[in-house]
């Protein structure tokens, strides 16, 4: 049972909607953006987003396999550079280092996969998935009911 039901104040999720559609619409591959988007809410243990996610990318095509393994992903052989470049991005983001922030060495691997605008998109699909984690998991959001948009 969730604690409370965000959707009933439209105004407060308004900027994250339009943020999740500018993502939707940046340009990044849409199964880039789903491991991402799993990754995070694998890190912040948000079982409500998981479950979209999950959905989510096995519509989009995404196989059963790559998202069995990515809480693995550094010791798997079948993400590509791009990917691996993304999910380091992503946990150093969802994981700020107190001291240092993300690390320079994962900054320049994002940086060899990325131009400046798509880091910049990759960053903001990450500020994304965290401000969703962190509505979803303190509403206790009801897991296992959504269903995926046709792709």
């Amino acid at each position: 049972m969730s604690r409370f039901n965000v959707t009933r104040r439209p105004d407060a999720i308004k900027p994250l909607l339009a943020l999740g559609e500018y993502v939707r619409n940046c340009g990044l591959e849409q199964n880039l953006i789903e491991l991402v988007l799993m990754r995070a809410s694998q890190l912040n243990g948000c079982a409500y987003c998981l479950d979209m996610h999950s959905k989510d990318a096995r519509a989009a095509g995404e196989t059963e396999q790559r998202l069995y393994v990515l809480q693995a992903w550094r010791e798997a052989p079948f993400y590509s550079a791009r990917e691996r470049a993304a999910l380091a991005w992503c946990e150093a983001v969802t994981r700020l280092d107190p001291i240092h922030g993300v690390p320079d060495d994962v900054y320049e691997q994002a940086r060899a996969e990325f131009d400046e605008a798509e880091l910049i998109d990759l960053n903001m699909a990450v500020i994304l998935i965290n401000s969703w984690n962190r509505i979803a998991i303190p509403s206790r959001a009801d897991v296992g009911s959504y269903k995926p948009a046709k792709h």
